[in-house]
């Protein structure tokens, strides 16, 4: 029997694959079969190396995602470099913190350009190549903020929002040509994004009293969740967003 979630053969685009959750995901697609396009704007060695490693191959894209004028070229370089592209993981994001009532535009344009803007016209880019090449997988990153409105991030919680929104939207356009959109929405995981809330005490402790599991996610939990939708095993999958959250949603 055909193991569903063989990921041999496939090419597939992280982006922010340098490290956290980015590596964690490139790691866990490389050890079930999949060459990897690293993609940032810091270069992803130490994740290239790892997945060489495992006897797959790895190249590094560079690409600034605070503007969508890469996107492009990162599907062109792929191809080129690796021979296809059929799963992109769109993992790139970052976050600004302030009370609402002093957020600047700067921050909220910073936030919402990466976390929103870029994903989109990469799903759309990405899209157009597996659309006629017979299909494909699309992973976004969505958020707890996807669910909730969080404090002091109002412009990260508003782009998590808008990913649930264009995950769908696109599995309602793509679901018939072939293209898988779904997303993943991590719990709270121990990365360098969430390293000011791991160092206040009673944050933290806020935190994992709230999460059933008892403890912070680590970047390798994901694994399973993007091989999974990465994979002919989520051929049915579509517009879903799966929490991977220890439990923080059930509670």
């Amino acid at each position: 029997m055909t193991n569903p979630f063989d990921l041999t053969g496939r090419v597939a685009v992280v982006t922010g694959a340098n490290t956290g959750i980015g590596q964690a995901i490139a790691l866990a697609l490389a050890a079930a079969g999949a060459d990897i396009a690293a993609v940032g704007r810091s270069a992803a060695t130490d994740t290239v190396e790892q997945v060489r490693a495992m006897g797959r191959k790895a190249e590094i894209v560079s690409a600034d995602l605070s503007t969508i004028e890469p996107v492009g070229r990162v599907v062109d370089e792929t191809v080129e470099k690796l021979g296809g592209l059929h799963i992109l993981v769109n993992n790139a994001g970052i976050i600004r913190r302030a009370d609402a009532v002093d957020f600047t535009e700067e921050d909220w344009d910073a936030v919402v350009d990466t976390n929103l803007k870029s994903v989109f016209f990469l799903c759309q880019a990405a899209g157009r190549h597996m659309i006629g090449h017979g299909g494909g997988k699309i992973i976004n990153i969505a958020s707890m903020l996807t669910f909730q409105g969080g404090i002091r991030v109002p412009s990260y919680a508003a782009s998590k929002s808008g990913i649930a929104g264009v995950t769908r939207l696109l599995a309602n356009e793509w679901a018939t040509k072939g293209v898988n959109v779904n997303a993943i929405a991590p719990g709270y995981i121990a990365t360098n994004n969430t390293a000011a809330l791991q160092a206040d005490e009673a944050r933290n402790k806020g935190i994992v009293d709230r999460i059933p599991a008892g403890r912070w996610g680590d970047p390798s939990d994901l694994g399973g969740a993007a091989v999974f939708l990465a994979s002919s095993a989520a051929d049915y999958v579509q517009g879903h967003i799966l929490a991977v959250d220890g439990g923080w949603l059930a509670r």
